[in-house]
């Protein structure tokens, strides 16, 4: 059984995630090259994920800092500023936590959701199967009615003022995580003086629908997972169907299929950890 080198994934990994002797990045214009180059990456390090993060490329390999002075905080404007832009699709997607992915990609993770090309009817399909809460129900239809509202106004004309914070705010990850709503701007609103703009995703890119109509599940499933591997050079089943959601069995006929492309290699072994792995073909010795 062949085994992973550490050194060269190690190596291989600091030039993903954008660590020494990369560069840190310093402009918007690097971090939209950042996403583009990755495909997609997460806006802060996740707890338990290997992902490439731009907080990771502009501060290091350390914990995102409590301090609203500090250096690496310079992503919140960045991120901030090209809500409204359509450089790159921002929302809270894997594992709904805030992801940015590119626009050549999307429409494959676009191709996955639950969307079938009719926004005033798909959120009716999913609610009516028990994918769609009754919240997120009241809070598309509000956009659906109403357009693009901050998150106070949207939370008040979708008579949900008085639901619990988390009620509110999981909705709010439900509708982004499968495509159907996502952040577009800042307004100075509530004691924050800050709160996020959301729009029907439909409407903020409308050629979305379309560009993802002749992408088939499969294709989608292997372009991300071959994207994610090129990111972090290893990784096993389980680290797949936890950042994508998949079930095993379907992350496992995808990582068979790019094994068998030459992409990977299967049934490798790691020093330091135990299991088996799938890694980049040329990471494996």
């Amino acid at each position: 059984m062949p085994t992973l080198d550490l050194k060269q994934l190690k190596t291989h990994r600091a030039r993903t995630f954008g660590l020494p002797p990369s560069k840190r990045l310093a402009s918007a214009a690097d971090a939209l090259r950042f996403v583009n180059e990755r495909g997609f990456v997460y806006f802060w390090p996740i707890k338990g994920i290997d992902l490439p993060s731009l907080w990771t490329a502009v501060a290091g390999d350390r914990p995102v800092a409590d301090k609203h002075d500090d250096p690496g905080h310079i992503t919140w404007g960045w991120k901030d500023g090209a809500l409204d832009q359509r450089i790159w699709y921002y929302g809270k997607i894997l594992r709904r936590k805030a992801t940015m992915i590119s626009l050549e990609v999307a429409p494959y993770f676009y191709a996955l959701s639950e969307n079938y090309g009719s926004p005033e009817e798909d959120y009716l399909i999913a609610y009516h199967e028990g994918r769609l809460s009754q919240s997120a129900k009241q809070l598309y239809e509000t956009l659906l009615d109403h357009g693009a509202l901050n998150t106070l106004d949207l939370r008040k004309m979708a008579k949900l003022a008085n639901a619990k914070e988390s009620e509110f705010n999981k909705a709010l990850e439900q509708l982004q995580a499968d495509f159907k709503i996502l952040p577009v701007g800042v307004a100075q609103a509530g004691a924050w003086k800050y709160s996020h703009i959301y729009e029907l995703t439909s409407r903020h890119f409308p050629d979305l629908p379309e560009q993802a109509r002749t992408i088939g599940e499969a294709e989608a499933r292997q372009k991300l997972a071959a994207l994610y591997f090129r990111m972090v050079g290893a990784a096993q089943l389980r680290d797949v169907t936890k950042l994508f959601g998949w079930p095993a069995e379907i992350a496992g006929r995808t990582l068979a299929k790019l094994t068998a492309a030459g992409l990977l290699a299967e049934s490798v072994t790691r020093k330091d950890l135990d299991g088996e792995w799938f890694t980049l073909s040329e990471l494996a010795a």
